[in-house]
């Protein structure tokens, strides 16, 4: 039942975002300082505690050189995609998307936090820059 309702939740979430506008990259840089402790993004980002972030939406799972994914995230990364319906859910409970994964954030609730740190991420290449 609970896995049923997380399906319908995560489901429910992608529809809404689809068809709300696209977020807002400026108000969304400032929900990133939530994710600034583990992880980076721009033209000199590193990977930190989390990996770096530059062109996250379309990459592929566990695709960052030199970052050692958890163990989980590996097992399960098989043609998956970071898109932005993979990134609402993740980025809403993480631990229900990679159950055993690194991630300690416990997710942000807000649906317009979400819509619209992912439209922050989304600005960023995969080389850091937003042009």
């Amino acid at each position: 039942m609970q896995r049923l309702l997380m399906i319908a939740g995560t489901a429910f979430l992608a529809l809404t975002f689809q068809a709300s506008a696209e977020g807002d990259a400026e108000k969304g840089a400032r929900v990133f300082k939530k994710c600034a402790a583990c992880h980076a993004v721009g033209e000199n980002a590193k990977n930190k505690v989390g990996p770096q972030l530059n062109g996250v939406v379309g990459r592929p799972w566990g695709a960052i050189e030199g970052y050692k994914y958890s163990k989980a995230l590996v097992e399960m990364a098989d043609g998956k995609v970071w898109d932005e319906e993979t990134l609402t859910a993740y980025l809403t409970k993480p631990k229900e998307v990679i159950p055993k994964g690194k991630m300690a954030f416990a997710g942000l609730r807000k649906e317009a936090d979400l819509v619209d740190v992912i439209a922050y991420m989304a600005q960023y290449k995969e080389d850091g820059t937003t042009e």
